[in-house]
């Protein structure tokens, strides 16, 4: 048996998988994420949550494509790449690869040695251009990402710690297409780490076990860990903490967004608000050779 306790309900195998199923269409069907027949990008990284993800998604009957990100941290990005592509085979789904040492000369870790900046600020820039760029150059019509609600949770109650209300504004299951950026979805977000991992187990998918080597010390982790703690004592604090922001507060935060008013990169012709996006920036500073104006190339394999 499979316990959740938020839900105060223990699940054998079968109608566990059904009631994965059911969340991740309900969120799919509450927040408008996806129509039937949409061609929808999921981002993989080789973890529990993105293979559940695109597995969760085929099942329920759409068209999903893998994206990998090859970051270069060592050993861990080749583990996480293997189980991506194990995945995909043993599925018979395209898997499209982008390595950034190949592609743009830098990788995770040097590009934090240049920028004098924790890992994770480069790694987000660069999977959010990339995702981006892929989905808009493939025709897609979402890009969908393996936040679960753990994640949510955690996000959410950083940017209520130091209220950022610009974050605030944006954390939302969905983000509307717009000029220059593909639609967002997180189809996972009724769903807790817990769930996505047995989820794996029970459809037999071999994932990446290992946080990432270069996580150490991020705030996200230790929110997680509070917010566990508090779940212990009180099951569902966590589902009521995110879906009561959803439906009582986020509708209260301008949803104006700058992107709207964005122009166009001189390198790559994304969406910035300077002359050169924050990505071509990064691909300048990390490799030491790039000069403004000439064209970053986004090419996928």
């Amino acid at each position: 048996m499979i316990d959740v306790p938020r839900h105060n309900a223990n699940f054998c195998a079968p109608h566990f998988l059904d009631h994965c199923r059911e969340q991740v269409r309900r969120a799919i069907s509450h927040w408008h994420m996806l129509q039937p027949g949409d061609r929808v990008l999921v981002a993989v990284s080789g973890g529990k949550d993105s293979l559940a993800l695109w597995d969760l998604l085929v099942d329920l009957g759409y068209e999903a494509v893998g994206l990998y990100l090859g970051l270069g941290i060592g050993d861990y990005s080749d583990e996480s790449g293997a189980y991506a592509r194990e995945f995909a085979a043993g599925r018979g789904l395209e898997l499209l690869e982008v390595d950034l040492r190949d592609e743009y000369g830098f990788d995770v870790p040097s590009a934090a040695k240049a920028t004098k900046r924790v890992p994770c600020s480069a790694c987000g820039l660069s999977k959010r251009h990339l995702f981006d760029a892929a989905a808009l150059e493939g025709g897609f019509d979402a890009v969908a990402t393996g936040h679960n609600l753990d994640d949510e949770a955690a996000v959410l109650f950083g940017n209520v710690l130091h209220w950022d209300a610009e974050y605030l504004g944006r954390q939302l299951p969905v983000l509307d297409a717009r000029p220059g950026f593909p639609k967002k979805v997180k189809p996972l977000v009724r769903l807790a780490e817990r769930e996505t991992a047995a989820w794996c187990v029970l459809r037999g998918i071999e994932y990446q076990v290992e946080e990432c080597p270069m996580a150490a010390g991020n705030s996200h982790l230790g929110y997680k860990e509070a917010l566990n703690l508090i779940e212990r004592e009180s099951p569902g604090t966590k589902a009521h903490f995110y879906f009561a922001f959803l439906d009582r507060i986020a509708p209260r935060f301008d949803q104006t967004d700058a992107k709207d008013s964005l122009r166009t990169c001189a390198s790559c012709g994304a969406p910035t608000s300077g002359e050169v996006c924050a990505f071509c920036k990064l691909v300048e500073r990390a490799t030491r050779a790039g000069v403004r104006g000439v064209p970053v190339r986004i090419e996928i394999r």
